[in-house]
This record gives C-alpha cells, structure tokens and sequence, in this order.
C-alpha cells in the first residue's frame, strides 16, 4: 500500500501513518530499529529496495529523506508513506523537501522516530565531512557512509579517519567481509609461518583495496604495499592479495569478478567465490550490530596512519 501526501506536514505524517498502519492490519510492535537514509532524488528506489531486504532480517521503520537545498526553492515538504507489499517487512516514510521546509533535518525526522528503539542513519552518497556531528548523526546510534559512491574522492578515506568517532562505519569496510575470512583461514593452516610482507591491489575505484591494506599493516605488522589499477587493467574492486612467507607466497587473486583462486606453495590451486557484494548484503551486515565497530575504527585511524601512500606506477617508469 502506497499513499501519497503532498504539501503536508510531519504532525499529518504521523497521524496518517497510524491510520495506514490500522487500515491495513499493519502493526509496529515487531520494528527494532529506525533506519534513516539521507540520499538524493533519483537515487531513493535503489537505496529503499536494499532497506526493503534488509528489513526481513531486521524489521523496522525506515525514514528516506531528499533535500532540495535550492534557496529559490519554494518550501514544501511532500511526503509517501508505503507499507505492506510495498515495504517488506518495514514500513517506509519518504519525505522530500524544499526550501524552508528543508532548513532543519533534524525536525523532519524526529517526530516519527519508533520510541524507545535505536537509530541508525545511512548516507548512500554525499556524505557529511563529519558525520557524527551532523544533524541527523547527532541523533543516531550508528552512522554508515559508503566511501566508493561516485564520483570517488581519493582522500575520502583521509577524512573519515580524521573525523572518526564510535560508531561511525562504511560499507567500504563491510564489502571486505568475506576478503578477511578467507586471509585468515589461510594463516590459521600450516605451514605457520610469518608473514614478512604483504601487497595488495585493486580497482582505482575501490576504497576496499585501501582499506584492506590498512588492515593487514594494523594486524601483522609488516611493510605493505598496495595499488590502484588502471581501468583497463582491472575495473571494481579489490583483484589480489599477495602474503610472503619464507617458504613460499600465499596468493589470493580474483579471476573474474565472482571467482578467486587461491595459491599457496607446494598445494593444489583452489578456486573460491568470492563475488562482490550486494548492498542489501552489506546494509544487513551493519544492521547486525548497534554498537561501534571497535575494529573499523582502529583500521580507519591506526591502520590508515600506519599505511604508506599506494604505488605509482608513474614514478616507478
């Protein structure tokens, strides 16, 4: 069920969201947690069906808010809310405002957050420098930011780190999920040597590689290199992991963009899958655990201080 409110107001929202909900049997008592999604218009179907599948795992109510921060703009705030089919097992508030109306974000959304339940704010793109200190940070428990949106910032990073605080995560990190499983089933097989180096490389467009890099510096403590590839070397995401041992390399190396073979001296080559993941997957992930990533922070601040600038294949000719 899908209903349209135009021009309207958040005190109407929330009256009209309790008759929808009465209306079509709908209740909320099995919502956990608000997840609000601050992106830009053309963008929000996307970003609403991740939520929408995220939601059976994680029922809850999601907030999509879209900003015209035009000041010519006239001010208004129209608004859809959506539930049932329509919104998984969530139920779906999607407000778009201009103008005046836009001025205060932090109003938009407070008047219909579930109480007493966590909330987690989402920027799928144009993220604030400082997420924690920004309107809608202020008021959420987990604040998620995804570093790979395009156009990429090559110090995105840098200033993720920089303004850092618990609680703060990106799905950058949250794609190198199964990455970091497999690198550490590795090393936790014979022969148990130690790792003396380490190199890595991947797309120009992917913060994954970058963050993976940070990672394995933070954890073995060992000299990493790692590389952005051309385009037309290797187009998204992360293509290999090189671990060096005494007795022979560990190599980790993606075929294709699903498969990745796995080398390790003296044994059969294995060929994993290991696909990139979907951003329902990821969002999933996040939504697991409402506490800070203890983790991604120190990789994000220690391990990204740690590591050295990536390879230029430039000055090397």
């Amino acid at each position: 069920m899908i209903v349209d409110l135009p021009d309207t107001n958040v005190s109407r929202i929330s009256r009209a969201l309790v008759s929808v909900r009465e209306e079509g049997g709908v209740v909320a008592l099995g919502r956990v947690l608000t997840l609000m999604i601050a992106t830009r218009q053309g963008r929000e179907e996307a970003v609403i069906e991740a939520a929408n599948d995220a939601s059976r795992e994680h029922p809850m109510r999601v907030i999509v808010l879209m900003i015209n921060d035009d000041p010519d703009a006239p001010s208004r705030l129209d608004a859809q809310i959506r539930v049932g089919g329509d919104a998984g097992a969530s139920e779906v508030i999607v407000l778009n405002a201009s103008g005046a109306a836009a001025s205060n974000e932090e109003s938009l959304v407070t008047g219909l957050l579930l109480p007493d339940a966590p909330v987690v704010v989402w920027w799928p793109d144009h993220p604030p420098t400082t997420p924690s200190t920004s309107p809608l940070g202020k008021i959420a428990q987990r604040r998620i930011t995804d570093a790979s949106t395009r156009p990429y910032d090559a110090h995105r990073l840098s200033d993720l780190g920089e303004h850092h605080a618990p609680g703060d995560t990106d799905l950058a990190w949250t794609r190198l999920t199964h990455w970091r499983e497999q690198l550490a089933a590795v090393l936790d097989q014979p022969p148990y040597e130690a790792v003396t180096g380490v190199s890595v490389s991947g797309a120009s467009t992917s913060p994954s590689t970058a963050l993976l890099a940070a990672w394995l510096r933070l954890m073995l403590d060992v000299p990493v290199e790692w590389e952005y590839l051309p385009e037309e070397e290797w187009r998204d995401g992360i293509r290999s992991v090189r671990l060096t041992r005494a007795s022979s390399d560990v190599v980790l190396e993606r075929s294709s963009a699903s498969i990745a073979c796995l080398h390790q001296g003296g044994q059969p080559d294995h060929d994993l899958v290991l696909p990139r993941r979907t951003l329902r997957e990821c969002l999933a992930e996040e939504l697991r655990r409402l506490d800070p990533d203890v983790l991604y922070g120190r990789v994000i601040t220690e391990g990204w201080e740690l590591l050295g600038p990536p390879l230029s294949r430039e000055s090397d000719g």
